[in-house]
């Protein structure tokens, strides 16, 4: 068991080494990304990055408070599923009703790797090989999928 602080250390040294491997390579129209924090440019939609001690994830996460728009949201990304599983070459979870970390109702669109401690370096080189490929695809993904969501803005 680790310290709070050994936890939040540890957990900010894997995020460091994941960005600065992932630094060098460009996202799908060239530029540079911020793949840790990746940016959609459609508020209430996130592409994250999640591991703890059981679990790593790759999600989709739409968090719109409003229920409707959510549904909106999800529905779009249901029309767009067979253009993400071919671009990830996965098959995705789908979540129309989920709950985030805080109890909140989001719908999620996720991939997981399970076992995997995040907190054991050994595993380290597991979640980047579980987690490159899958943000990548998102990337990709999304600099065609982005458009479909233009009236949803």
């Amino acid at each position: 068991m680790y310290s709070k602080t050994e936890a939040a250390q540890l957990r900010q040294a894997f995020w460091t080494a994941f960005g600065q491997y992932m630094q060098p390579v460009p996202g799908a129209e060239g530029l540079p990304t911020n793949w840790v924090n990746y940016k959609t440019g459609l508020k209430h939609v996130y592409f994250r990055l999640h591991a703890d001690n059981r679990r790593a994830t790759v999600s989709i996460d739409i968090t719109h408070p409003d229920a409707g728009l959510r549904e909106l949201f999800f529905a779009q990304f249901e029309e767009l599923r067979l253009m993400l599983e071919e671009t990830s070459g996965d098959a995705w979870m789908w979540e129309a009703e989920a709950t985030d970390e805080y109890g909140k109702p989001i719908s999620r669109i996720y991939q997981e790797l399970v076992p995997v401690n995040m907190f054991n370096r050994d595993d380290w080189p597991r979640l980047i090989s579980f987690f490159k490929p899958r943000i990548v695809a998102l990337d990709e993904f999304w600099s065609t999928a982005q458009y479909a969501f233009d009236e949803l803005r």
